[in-house]
């Protein structure tokens, strides 16, 4: 089984070229292929990306489900793998991911912790990823999927501009895709917080997963979003 790994960008100078090295020491054999879709960076994310000679492309106005859509439209792979650019990911993710897809499972992500493991409360959000509940997860995880999956699911829906992957796994549900979570954990960057208190953090994601319950329209949460945190 062939892995395509999607990942969209935006300005992520800083993390990319680590996440993009750490694919190439651990290409053994042409398991896999990676796709950069970037969302119209104004930093040099795409500078980097290009100096690792990595297949990619610009999908604009920026916006993860279309970009990661795009990719998927370029994708070669059996399976499916979204990835955040921020995301550690571990040596062993091409065999957990298709050893998952042998045991029948089409669809699923890791758990997470935080690259921060001296803050407590950040270990506890990390501890909860671990638990079988919509609420538990986040596209930092990191979410694979196979293209029959996908493609029956329409993949991401565009209009949904933020939570994007809450949508998804939702309907993941509702169609009754076998899903599983990974017992072992990717690590995720803690830059949110480190701009924003870890409180003000929590209440804004709470309310933004409230105003999405309530169908309100996703640009006026993504609005209330970025106003809110840094």
């Amino acid at each position: 089984m062939f892995v395509s790994i999607i990942i969209p960008t935006l300005n992520e100078e800083q993390y990319i070229g680590s996440l993009l090295d750490f694919l190439s020491k651990h290409q053994a054999g042409d398991r896999f292929e990676v796709i950069v879709v970037d969302g119209g960076s104004s930093d040099g994310t795409l500078g980097i990306v290009k100096e690792r000679q990595i297949h990619h492309i610009t999908a604009s106005p920026p916006s993860r489900a279309h970009q990661m859509n795009e990719g998927a439209k370029l994708a070669k792979g059996d399976i499916l793998y979204f990835v955040h650019a921020d995301t550690k990911l571990l040596p062993t993710f091409i065999d957990d991911i298709q050893d998952a897809v042998n045991q029948g499972f089409n669809s699923g992500c890791y758990r997470f912790k935080f690259d921060s493991p001296q803050n407590i409360l950040l270990h506890i959000n990390g501890f909860f990823t671990r638990f079988p509940f919509t609420w538990c997860r986040g596209g930092d995880q990191t979410l694979f999927i196979t293209r029959n999956a996908f493609e029956t699911l329409g993949g991401f829906d565009e209009h949904y501009v933020i939570m994007e992957d809450y949508d998804l796994l939702e309907r993941i549900a509702e169609a009754e895709i076998s899903f599983k979570v990974l017992p072992k954990s990717v690590k995720v960057s803690p830059r949110k917080y480190q701009k924003n208190s870890y409180l003000k953090v929590q209440l804004t994601n709470l309310k933004a997963m409230k105003m999405y319950k309530r169908g309100v329209e996703p640009m006026e949460i993504r609005k209330f979003y970025t106003e809110e945190l840094e």
